[in-house]
């Protein structure tokens, strides 16, 4: 059984803004949140599982507007967002660990960035299996068929196992964009028309 309190007590340090040197594939605020869930997963020997309930909040988050909104929202207050995370994780089933890592992300007011702690996590726990995290980024949503061909492309041109994750950006107006650990590869139509609109401009 995981206990609330170890999970408070093992992320303090990590949650006061300082940097983390011990965690090469993140950094910036997210990285660190992250990194304090993932060593605390990893004693608990339940990375699997974390990342697992953290990959149905991402669907989740990617599948609800009105949960996006309430996330990003500087309207509630940490007790409103604490309550609504309690709710959701019950919800959902998840375990100790996640539940609490949400409660204290809440109480802390750092709701706003938990998808990037979600990316963060995956791109620990990918580089704990020796693996490589991308991100595709997508208009529409990619059959499975698409997902697994695109994994298979990368891991081709990365030459290892890839964790791939997947979202979808609206904005986009056509094209992905793909994110390989730190480097971007952007196939969007949107950045293609915008450098068409900086030609001209110089033109």
């Amino acid at each position: 059984m995981v206990r609330a309190a170890s999970v408070s007590r093992s992320t303090e340090a990590l949650m006061s803004d300082q940097g983390s040197a011990n965690h090469a594939p993140v950094s910036g605020v997210a990285g660190r949140y992250a990194a304090a869930l993932f060593d605390l997963a990893r004693e608990e020997d339940a990375v699997a599982a974390v990342e697992g309930e953290l990959a149905a909040l991402h669907a989740s988050i990617e599948a609800s507007a009105d949960l996006r909104g309430f996330l990003k929202s500087p309207v509630y207050d940490a007790g409103a967002q604490m309550a609504a995370v309690t709710a959701l994780a019950e919800k959902a089933g998840f375990g100790a660990l996640v539940t609490n890592f949400l409660k204290l992300i809440a109480q802390n007011r750092r709701l706003f960035a938990v998808e990037d702690m979600i990316r963060a996590f995956r791109a620990l726990a990918a580089s704990d299996r020796g693996e490589i995290s991308a991100e595709a980024v997508t208009a529409a949503p990619m059959s499975d068929e698409q997902v697994k061909a695109l994994r298979l492309e990368i891991e081709r041109m990365a030459g290892k196992a890839v964790n791939l994750g997947t979202r979808v950006d609206p904005d986009l107006l056509g094209g992905l964009i793909v994110k390989i650990g730190s480097k971007m590869i952007d196939a969007s139509l949107r950045t293609k028309l915008n450098r068409l609109k900086t030609v001209m401009k110089e033109a």
